[in-house]
């Protein structure tokens, strides 16, 4: 291990000792990981089973709302205390949060219990990937680390592949519960392999506690989500209770700002943020999980509503996107590794994202099947520039000292950019269909359930209503376009192009 991990040209040691070094830390980290990203996408294949044993149908949502609140409340919280007293510590800690948690999703009765057990799960789960960012950095010299990121990364592709297979087939042939107790040999093993980790003697941070922002921070992020997710519905009577929040979530953060300026050990570490490479890092993270995370959200619909697709060709329309956005994250590693260059990548990818976004609007509907997925495939191997840079950026601007910090603050970013894009493209779709057409938003909402309504009615109302579909998409796709371009300036005017 290198005794200088953030100089730009740190010698890595021969190539048995990189060896050893990736045997004992690389699988440490990765289990950690695959299990926090794999549990997101386990659980929403099961919400159709959990509704029905629970009678509760209106309240399923709040079953995945919850740990995406919990878990982005986390990220800072494990980023500090790592920094303070040692990664391996808390991922101890994390882990043991997360096994015990998922057995108490599983022995929940209701989903009010199973809420609060998940609040419970997305805290450990927040700190598991926040961790595994932060012990790369930890474990490695900057351009190792960008290799290492995209193994990272392309982990997390497989566990969302793997997440909605694995959760299919347990929930139909075991039940829902165990969805939850499949994390508990994963989590065990998880704890063995951490054992392993070294134990690195070197400076801490010091820490203070801050309840003062913690309590601020909660209630910015949990109102600022929740307002988020009652725009998704496009309902006009969930609109004031969703402006309410957000407004609420608005005061709390200049709350916040106010707090964390005058505090000694701000849990939000505002002056690590206002450097120009680590807010331009940040605010690409959030712009990409914006247009990724509302393409992969909206994508499926779109090949089932308007295209026809059954659920088992939508599943095989997606490898392609998934298997790019791994291979690319694996390349932009290895690029970055053998030339220290950094925002190049993005910069490149990210301008034939947008590229592909407008082809995708403009052209989809004359597309055949074989181009879409090579369109997609393209998609996501441009998409795959993007996150590997973006941490080995902020843990190189940071310090081996913030490494915590640093991670926490893309994780964190991440999300929200995820759920305001989200909420934003849905916006946009049901608007759009909303003004255009009525009955075809109405038409459409209910198809977005049950596919193949749209067979049964009249053969010209139907292509009349496909068509506005249609439309509506082209403004969705546009406006993943819009993140992507803007990320791309992000990247564009980033000061840290080299490590």
């Amino acid at each position: 291990m290198s005794n200088g991990p953030d100089q730009s040209k740190s010698p890595t040691g021969p190539a048995a000792a990189k060896y050893s070094a990736f045997l004992t830390v690389f699988p440490s980290i990765m289990l950690p990981m695959f299990l926090a990203v794999v549990d997101q996408t386990i659980v929403a294949t099961a919400l159709p089973a959990i509704a029905a044993s629970t009678g509760q149908f209106e309240r399923a949502s709040w079953i995945v709302v919850s740990y995406l609140i919990a878990s982005t409340i986390a990220a800072p919280i494990y980023g500090r205390l790592g920094d303070a007293f040692g990664r391996r510590r808390l991922m101890f800690a994390a882990l043991a949060v997360f096994i015990i948690a998922s057995l108490l999703c599983a022995a929940s009765p209701s989903i009010e219990l199973l809420t609060l057990a998940r609040v419970l799960q997305g805290l450990g789960g927040g700190g598991l990937m926040t961790l595994s960012q932060a012990l790369i950095g930890e474990a490695f010299p900057p351009r190792e680390r960008a290799r290492y990121q995209g193994y990272l990364a392309a982990v997390a592709v497989c566990a969302n592949t793997f997440g909605p297979v694995a959760g299919g087939y347990l929930t139909e042939h075991f039940g829902w519960q165990s969805i939850f107790l499949v994390n508990l040999p994963i989590g065990l093993g998880a704890v063995a392999l951490t054992w392993r980790l070294p134990s690195p003697k070197m400076e801490r941070l010091a820490w203070r506690a801050d309840p003062g922002g913690l309590i601020l921070f909660t209630v910015f992020v949990a109102t600022t989500l929740l307002s988020l997710e009652q725009v998704q519905h496009v309902n006009l009577s969930a609109l004031p209770l969703g402006a309410g929040l957000f407004a609420a979530g608005l005061v709390a953060l200049g709350w916040l700002i106010r707090h964390e300026n005058r505090t000694p050990s701000p849990l939000i570490p505002l002056g690590l943020l206002r450097q120009p490479a680590i807010w331009h890092s940040d605010a690409l993270a959030a712009c990409h999980g914006g247009a990724l995370v509302s393409l992969i959200t909206f994508l499926p619909v779109y090949l089932q509503v308007v295209r026809g697709a059954s659920p088992s060709e939508t599943g095989f329309m997606l490898v392609p996107l998934t298997i790019g956005i791994g291979t690319g994250s694996l390349l932009t590693g290895r690029l970055v590794n053998k030339t220290g260059l950094t925002t190049v990548y993005p910069i490149v990818g990210l301008s034939l994202v947008t590229a592909s976004f407008i082809v995708l609007a403009v052209w989809a509907s004359a597309l055949g099947t074989s181009a879409l997925a090579g369109l997609l495939l393209c998609i996501g191997l441009c998409m795959g520039t993007v996150m590997g840079v973006v941490q080995v950026s902020v843990q190189s601007a940071a310090g081996l000292l913030r490494l915590g910090e640093a991670a926490a603050s893309v994780q964190f970013s991440r999300s929200i950019g995820a759920a305001f894009g989200t909420a934003l493209v849905a916006t946009v779709l049901f608007a759009y269909l909303a003004i255009r057409n009525p009955e075809a938003a109405r038409i459409f909402t209910t198809m977005v359930k049950h596919a193949d309504v749209g067979t049964l009615l009249p053969s010209g109302q139907q292509a009349a209503i496909q068509a506005d579909i249609r439309e509506a998409f082209r403004a969705a796709f546009l406006t993943m376009a819009a993140f992507t371009t803007a990320g791309f300036f992000f990247a564009l005017t980033n000061p840290l192009r080299r490590i």
